[in-house]
């Protein structure tokens, strides 16, 4: 670790991280963590249309670690260790109210077409609502794309948009300037937990960012962390209020 610690995030994801250069909950959330260890940080941006490459990446040493508001599944856990969760959160629903008055949830989707993201866990999500017959069609966005999703709920490429609910409100809150009719309109739609993956072969790597994420979460960091950037100090936040 010599060289210091390098970590894998894909851009943009506020609150998460924002631009390159930017920062965000996990960008001070490594920053903290690396400094508990003694070491200088790195990160490097993860450029691929697929989310999930990220850990090809991670287990082919590009990376120390991920953090990049990422969801733990079990499909991630073949390819990566992750730390305990810093977040429990969940996905969330958008749509351009002054185009669709209608829509309030999910069960409103029917004919509509859902926005989801390549290799996100909105994408399952978005799958399974139109297995059921909930709405027409998925449409999947390259994961760097999300921008242009949320800019399609107005323009009537895309009627609805699933995204981590932290996510998703800071994308909203951009979109506004421009379209107001643009809000979320339903939370909690899963249970996720947010964590920070590691390459299962590192495991002497994933034993000390274990050891100093419970020291900062003893000490009160993270609570402070979380409550900066999204209002809440508590590790689950998976119910909030619309």
């Amino acid at each position: 670790m010599g060289a210091g610690l390098r970590v894998g995030a894909a851009y943009p994801d506020p609150p998460f991280n924002a631009m390159p250069g930017g920062t965000g909950l996990d960008i001070e959330l490594m920053t903290e963590l690396a400094g508990v260890l003694g070491e200088s940080i790195e990160f490097v941006a993860y450029r691929g249309a697929d989310f999930d490459g990220i850990f090809d990446r991670l287990g082919a040493g590009d990376y120390d670690c991920v953090a990049s508001g990422t969801t733990v599944t079990p499909g991630r856990e073949h390819t990566a260790a992750f730390l305990a969760p810093y977040l429990t959160t969940g996905q969330a629903l958008a749509v351009d109210t002054s185009r669709l008055p209608h829509v309030h949830s999910i069960d409103d989707l029917d004919g509509l077409t859902i926005g989801v993201q390549r290799g996100n866990t909105s994408e399952p999500i978005g799958e399974r609502l139109v297995a059921e017959g909930k709405a027409a069609r998925l449409r999947v966005y390259d994961y760097g794309a999300v921008g242009a999703a949320i800019a399609d709920l107005s323009n009537g490429k895309c009627d609805a948009v699933l995204k981590l609910a932290p996510v998703l409100t800071e994308l909203v809150k951009e979109a506004q300037r421009v379209s107001p009719g643009v809000q979320v309109v339903q939370r909690s739609l899963s249970v996720e937990h947010i964590a920070i993956a590691v390459a299962p072969a590192n495991q002497a790597l994933g034993s000390r960012l274990r050891g100093a994420q419970t020291e900062l979460e003893s000490a009160g960091t993270l609570q402070r962390i979380r409550r900066r950037w999204l209002g809440n100090p508590y590790v689950d936040q998976s119910v909030a209020a619309l």
